[in-house]
């Protein structure tokens, strides 16, 4: 039977021109084979998405939180599309009579909840940009995107407030109102009036317009919505202007996609909201729940307590960054291999005959329905028992970990790729198709995409094999960096946006990252090494849950500093009779050996050449993390600070000669 193809193609290759690099031919989803998605009649902004769906669902649950009672969560309670347009309407007066309407830039800044989406609303239908101020990013970048957005009214979460205060008076020459989303203490009153602004609760905040109503402007498909600021690897970060129509169009896409593979939404969904509502990932994959009449539930903000929050609101779409699947997966196969010698042996067997059958072809709910009764159900039970699609993005999942919950989640496991700049998802790959592990999949129905060659990297997007640089084109485009032309000309070259990272096409039409452009370094001996492909390949080593791997032009040979897994150094030591805790095998010379020879029996095995095998590593018992400034917030490596905060470790590594 021949292969499927998911692609088709819509232009032709294009040879090197005017100092360009070749470009591969452009292709588009199968899926928009006759076109792409017509623009849906009276939906042209992100408030005509809500204003809808609150004609046509009014009494649905849409958002909900859970009650605290007696300091114990209770049930969810809910408010209904109609009810959040009242309090949106509310919101939207007290903007307007403080002065503040189309243009304006308004920062949110907190935890996802109720009150977040209700301001947000509240901008769409007045045409204020609205500027999600970065809960992770620490208070130097709060101050630093008030002042390069301007913005000059802000909602807060209450526990926030302190730290926008921190921001004073640098920012008091743009911020004049704040609003908390709960209370504010006596002593913030005093002091944010000592700068001369205003600041309200939230309950004095909506009755601030009380009496009073604003037209509401109008507003077109190409008004900018939102600026999210993303945290670049290096430098400061970006203001992303985003339009109602990127996000229109990407709505469009995403559910001609799920059309598709027959898993539509409707208004009976309902969505677990914890990713950051400042990344464009979870805005709109919440902008689609609206769009569908669907409900929103929001956790109580803290990771320990995710799991409890999803038994009681029971989510059917749940969306999560490989972070978070990580975890679940651990947690599982630590619990499978503590069960006695039956449940393992039963759980093995369940597992192995049930990924042959959908490596047959087979979908997961037929491959093997007496199994999912008896062994993976209580998996399923653990996400809520209704959860029948998981989305994965920000950041690659690792292929092990993709495969097993496709088998035991009880549900289709999508990954997905895209960036702020080409409003999320840009790639997704497709239920009932195994062979797609380890790729983000085909395009969406809503762009084209090419391949640059990267002819310094070696990537050739004409050769068999196409690899290069992706490049994206259509409306979900961003509209560029704010009051950064110069960024944006760089990156948008003829209508095509380049991502910076290298993709390889598969046969089926599928897309697999496999480099970033810019991490690539040059050794002693001028040989180029790109350094993302090393550690995507490293990391597949079970002994590692993570590695930075760092060489330059003055050295030979490469070294790493790895976060060690736990569980694997220590059934190590316990089998080679070293008796240690885990921080002080982190030291041990032995422990660094053994985790030495698994990269190197891995690199050989992929065929890596000499100079690609690490000769030293550092073995860091903490995770690399946002505390040390060392990782993103969608946890991509910051190299730059890596190499600071371990520059003394790296200087040692290469003393001793890798040895």
């Amino acid at each position: 039977m021949a292969q499927k193809r998911y692609i088709i193609e819509v232009e032709k290759a294009k040879e090197a021109s005017d100092g360009r690099p070749t470009m591969g031919p452009v292709y588009r989803s199968l899926f928009a084979k006759d076109g792409f998605p017509p623009p849906t009649p009276g939906l042209d902004t992100c408030w005509d998405i809500f204003r809808l769906s609150v004609e046509k669902y009014p009494a649905s649950p849409m958002l909900g939180r859970r009650e605290i009672v007696d300091g114990k969560p209770g049930k969810y309670n809910w408010l209904s599309y109609k009810e959040v347009y009242d309090l949106v309407m509310k919101v939207g007066n007290s903007i307007r009579s403080s002065g503040y309407g189309e243009g304006v830039k308004c920062g949110i800044y907190g935890a996802n909840c109720p009150e977040w989406i209700i301001s947000m609303e509240a901008c769409n239908a007045h045409g204020l940009y609205c500027v999600p101020l970065y809960d992770t990013l620490g208070a130097g970048a709060v101050e630093f995107i008030i002042c390069h957005s301007e913005v000059s009214i802000a909602f807060s979460e209450e526990k926030k407030i302190p730290e926008l205060l921190k921001t004073f008076p640098n920012t008091t020459k743009y911020l004049k109102t704040l609003v908390s989303f709960g209370k504010v203490t006596p002593e913030q009153k005093q002091e944010v009036e000592n700068f001369g602004l205003a600041i309200y609760s939230w309950e004095e905040f909506l009755q601030l317009g009380h009496g009073q109503s604003f037209e509401l402007p109008v507003k077109q498909r190409s008004d900018i919505c939102t600026i999210m600021y993303t945290s670049g690897t290096t430098g400061d970060p970006k203001g992303v202007m985003i339009s109602n129509e990127s996000i229109i169009t990407l709505l469009a896409g995403v559910k001609r996609l799920l059309e598709s593979v027959n898993e539509r939404l409707h208004e009976k969904d309902v969505y677990l909201s914890y990713l950051p509502l400042a990344h464009i990932f979870d805005r709109v994959i919440e902008e689609l729940f609206i769009w569908h009449g669907a409900s929103i539930g929001f956790w109580r903000g803290d990771v320990k307590l995710l799991i409890e929050d999803i038994a009681e609101l029971k989510p059917s779409i749940f969306c999560a960054v490989p972070r978070v699947l990580d975890r679940i997966y651990s947690g599982l196969t630590q619990k499978i291999s503590s069960g006695g010698f039956l449940t393992k042996t039963m759980f093995n067997f369940a597992y192995s005959y049930k990924f042959h059958n959908m490596m047959k072809g087979e979908n997961h709910q037929e491959a093997s329905p007496l199994f999912d009764k008896i062994v993976f159900k209580k998996v399923k039970e653990g996400l809520g028992g209704n959860v029948r699609l998981i989305l994965s993005g920000a950041a690659p999942l690792s292929a092990h970990v993709e495969r097993f919950l496709r088998v035991v989640a009880c549900a289709y496991v999508l990954q997905g790729y895209g960036l702020t700049e080409t409003c999320a998802g840009t790639f997704v790959s497709l239920p009932n198709e195994l062979g797609m592990l380890g790729t983000v999949g085909p395009p969406v129905p809503n762009v084209d995409v090419c391949l640059e060659s990267v002819p310094e990297m070696g990537y050739d997007a004409l050769s068999s094999r196409p690899r290069g640089e992706i490049c994206v084109r259509g409306s979900t485009l961003f509209s560029g960096y704010y009051k950064r032309e110069d960024l944006t000309k760089e990156v948008l070259v003829d209508g095509w946006f380049h991502t910076g990272d290298i993709g390889e096409w598969q046969p089926d039409g599928a897309m697999k990252i496999i480099d970033r452009k810019k991490n690539i370094f040059k050794l002693s001996q001028g040989e180029y090494v790109a350094v993302e492909n090393l550690e995507n390949i490293y990391s597949q080593v079970p002994a590692v849950d993570s590695i930075w791997i760092y060489g330059n032009s003055f050295e030979a040979f490469l070294v790493a500093v790895v976060n060690p897994n736990k569980q694997a150094l220590e059934s190590w030591a316990e089998e080679n009779n070293i008796n240690a805790e885990f921080k002080s095998l982190c030291e041990d010379s032995r422990a660094k050996n053994y985790i030495i020879e698994e990269l190197t029996k891995l690199g050989k095995e992929k065929k890596l050449k000499g100079f690609e095998l690490i000769k030293a590593v550092h073995l860091e018992p903490v995770p690399f993390d946002m505390e040390r400034d060392l990782i993103t917030p969608t946890y991509k490596k910051k190299r730059p600070q890596l190499l600071k905060y371990y520059q003394n470790v790296i200087d040692n590594m290469y003393k001793s000669g890798g040895k």
